[in-house]
Parts: C-alpha cells; sequence; structure tokens
C-alpha cells in the first residue's frame, strides 16, 4: 500500500501520494489539493494494479505527432492504397489538429467536438476515414501498454449514405465500349462481364490465362499510390480462378500475340502498367459523357462500377450468390449479400414464381 503526505508550496498546502509500481518501483505523484484527492488516487492505483489495469502514466506522454509514425510502420497487413490514405488522413488531418497533444491529453469530449466540426465540411465517409485513423493510433497505446481507455470509444460519427451504383445493361455496357473505340473498348467489356478490380486486370499475366478453359488465374494486384507502382496479392489476399464469356476470347488472345508468358496482356500506350488515372482521363470519362448524350437513361459511373455491373449481370443471369463471390474474390457469401443486397432482392419475385408455377404443375393450386 502506498502512503500520503502532505507539503507547503507558495500556493497552500499540497499533498503527494508514494505508490509502488507492479514491478516494484516505487514512484509517486504531487500536487493534489485535497487529502481525498490524493486518497481516491491512490485507491484506483491499489485496484488498478490488482486487476492488472495498471499503466505508467509516464508512457503516456509522448505527443501525437511522435506517436503516429509508430503506428502507421505497424500496418503491415494493410495494401498500399489502404496505407496511402492512412497517410493522407495523418498529414492532413490528425498530427495537424492533434500533434502536440500527449496521449494522456487527449479527452472523449474533445474528440466528438473534432469530429462534429470536420462534419460540417467533409463527407461523411470521409470524416469516418479520419476517426479510423484517430482511433487506431489509440487502440495502439493501449495495447502498447500506454492507455487503459480509447477517447475515441462512444463518439458519434455522421451517418454515411450508400452511394447509388451504376449498372449498365448489356446494351449499355457495349455502347460504352464502342464509345472508348477500337483500342480500349474490349477492357471496358473485360472488366464489365468478369468483376476484376482494375488493379488485378492490369496485373494480369498471359502465363495465367486457360484459353481452353476460358479461365484466369487472378493472383496478382497492381496499384499506384501516389504515383508509385505497387505488386502485392489481390485484395482478399487469395488468388481465385474466374471465368471469361467465350464472345471475349479472340480479343483477349488478340492482346496477347507475340507477349511471353510472364508479360502484362493489358498495357498501356508505352507498352508498360495501364493506369486507371490515365485511361479515366484519356478515354473513360469522354466515353461515359457521350453515352449519357445518347441515352438518358446511362448512369454515372466510375471504372469501379465495371465491376458492380458484372455482379449486376451475372445475378440476372442466374448466378447464385456463392457463385459470384468467388467470381469477385469476396471473404465470404454474406460480404456479397451486404454489397449487393439491392440485387438479390429481385430474386424473391424470381423464387415466387418459380413455386407459382411448381404447385400449379402439381396440382396444389386446385386445393384452393
Amino acid at each position: 500500500m502506498g502512503s500520503i503526505a502532505a507539503y507547503e508550496t507558495s500556493a497552500g498546502r499540497r499533498y503527494r501520494v508514494r505508490y509502488r509500481t507492479p514491478d516494484r518501483r516505487q514512484t509517486d505523484k504531487r500536487g493534489f489539493r485535497t487529502k481525498r484527492d490524493a486518497e481516491d488516487f491512490l485507491a484506483t492505483v491499489e485496484v488498478s494494479k490488482i486487476r492488472g489495469e495498471w499503466v505508467d502514466p509516464t508512457r503516456a506522454r509522448i505527443t501525437i505527432a511522435e506517436w503516429a509514425p509508430q503506428w502507421y510502420a505497424a500496418q503491415l497487413q494493410l495494401k498500399a492504397t489502404t496505407l496511402s490514405g492512412y497517410r493522407l488522413s495523418l498529414d492532413r488531418h490528425v498530427v495537424p489538429r492533434w500533434g502536440n497533444y500527449r496521449l494522456a491529453d487527449v479527452g472523449h469530449a474533445d474528440v466528438q467536438s473534432w469530429v462534429t466540426e470536420l462534419s460540417q465540411t467533409l463527407a461523411a465517409s470521409t470524416v469516418r476515414q479520419i476517426f479510423l485513423v484517430m482511433s487506431g493510433l489509440m487502440k495502439y497505446a493501449i495495447r502498447d501498454g500506454r492507455m487503459n481507455r480509447n477517447p475515441c470509444d462512444g463518439v458519434r460519427l455522421p451517418r454515411a449514405k450508400a452511394k447509388a451504383r451504376g449498372y449498365l445493361t448489356h446494351e449499355q455496357v457495349g455502347a460504352l465500349a464502342r464509345a472508348c473505340g477500337p483500342e480500349y473498348g474490349d477492357i471496358v467489356l473485360f472488366l464489365a462481364y468478369t468483376g476484376l478490380r482494375w488493379g488485378e486486370m492490369a496485373a494480369l499475366k498471359v502465363g495465367r490465362l486457360d484459353m481452353l478453359r476460358r479461365r484466369m488465374e487472378v493472383a496478382e494486384g497492381v496499384t499506384a499510390p501516389r504515383g508509385e507502382l505497387v505488386w502485392s496479392t489481390p485484395k482478399s489476399h487469395a488468388s481465385r480462378s474466374v471465368p471469361f464469356p467465350a464472345f471475349l476470347t479472340s480479343a483477349i488472345a488478340a492482346r496477347c500475340v507475340g507477349r511471353r508468358r510472364d508479360e502484362l496482356v493489358f498495357v498501356g500506350p508505352d507498352g508498360g502498367v495501364l493506369r486507371s488515372n490515365n485511361f479515366r482521363r484519356r478515354q473513360f470519362a469522354d466515353a461515359v459523357t457521350a453515352c449519357k448524350e445518347s441515352d438518358a437513361d446511362f448512369p454515372s459511373l466510375t471504372l469501379h462500377d465495371l465491376r458492380h455491373t458484372a455482379a449486376s449481370l451475372a445475378i440476372s443471369a442466374g448466378a447464385n450468390v456463392k457463385a459470384v463471390q468467388r467470381m469477385l474474390g469476396h471473404a465470404s457469401a454474406a460480404m456479397t449479400l451486404d454489397v449487393y443486397a439491392d440485387l438479390f432482392d429481385d430474386d424473391l419475385d424470381s423464387v415466387a414464381m418459380a413455386l407459382d408455377s411448381r404447385a400449379a404443375a402439381a396440382g396444389v393450386t386446385a386445393v384452393l
């Protein structure tokens, strides 16, 4: 058990608490105005030691600016694009606001006020991303034994609104491919009928194609966060086999002519990696604009919406959720259902119609 002693200062009597840490080192904390405050502090120290929750207060004196690089360096499990987003949140929002604060000085109300302030000028999804980084910093500090509570716990976040996806019909996919021209139209068709992510398509090599079975092994991905190419596994960290429809065979074969097995199928004008930003700016944006001008029902869409279109076309063709999950490389069928719940709603009508047809054929309807 610790001890409490009074001492005099120019501002009056104060109290010092002496106690031992779990490793038997003696330390103290001073400056308590009343003996009751000192007793309460000592009681909390003893209880936290018994529960194994004691944290050395000196370890929480590190500032956010000093702690952030340590947390960032520990995020080995994340993809380069995710890390790039975290880096942006740190540099633009977290460190400028909290950099001079010590870990111990960050309060729940302060974080809530900050989040509310950010919500006035930024989209809800952006605010949530920034908050995720801040909360991650604090969780890492707890795991490192620097804090015993997270001031970000319980903070109320703005509600993120689901964005409308640009699902294309078969006819609209064809129109977009034609608008991109003969050199790049096959890229639109490939993405819309296979569901690959852009980075997976850009990293696809000739040797991973099986033209007889019309299959491809998706085992790599390439991204360009901040302009620098980064090669890695697919987003789910697992390879998968994806089919492609027969009508794409000749276009894919043409892309492979004269190339070795270790060379890329889809390349940019310079023969290197086909970059999404360049394609979007030089071909895709103008093609979408042209399609919208000629078709009032043509939706606004991004390159990633071609992946959503692939899911939509597969589901409308009768693919079950497990098949769509495997095609898209989702971690689970539950994830596929969560992402495309709006598409599977249409299945309910089909189920009811099928049951009605089978019941009529079996004479069940005659009972009524």
